[in-house]
């Protein structure tokens, strides 16, 4: 088992990568016009907010500080970073493909503290979060791809 310190900073990594992809989704929706997609998109943004919330309640249970924000140095890694940009374009396969390579950072993020030594109670909330950002992931991916085809 790590740290106290090991676990909580775990923790704090994905209360921002799950802020990110919220504030990520919540641009993506407001940056589409298709109904469907905002609606999705904003699915998600709640679904991550939730997330960060409840990794927030772990951390002050192991009597750790919660983080607040995501990172903006950060987002970089997080695969966030062109979501703005992209956006303004409106072009949705874009934006979807940009919402893509946020959900392989929280994924890649969601497996690395999986591989941590967490405590029971926080890997069980780590294990069902990253079940249901898998499933975000593949539906992105898929509409990607689907998108992309439409395209050819």
């Amino acid at each position: 088992m790590g740290t106290n310190d090991d676990t909580i900073s775990t923790l704090n990594n994905l209360v921002e990568t799950c802020k990110d992809g919220e504030n990520g989704y919540r641009t993506a929706a407001d940056g589409v016009k298709n109904g469907e997609l905002t609606t999705l998109f904003n699915t998600y943004a709640q679904q991550r907010a939730r997330f960060a919330s409840e990794l927030q309640a772990e951390v002050r249970r192991l009597g750790g500080d919660p983080e607040q924000t995501g990172s903006v140095a950060a987002s970089l890694h997080r695969g966030w970073i062109n979501i703005k940009s992209v956006v303004t374009g409106a072009d949705e396969a874009a934006v979807i493909a940009e919402c893509e390579s946020g959900e392989d950072s929280a994924v890649a993020n969601y497996q690395g503290a999986l591989k941590a030594n967490l405590p029971a109670d926080a890997q069980s909330v780590v294990q069902r979060q990253y079940t249901e950002v898998k499933e975000a992931h593949d539906k992105i991916r898929d509409m990607k791809r689907a998108s992309s085809a439409g395209r050819s």
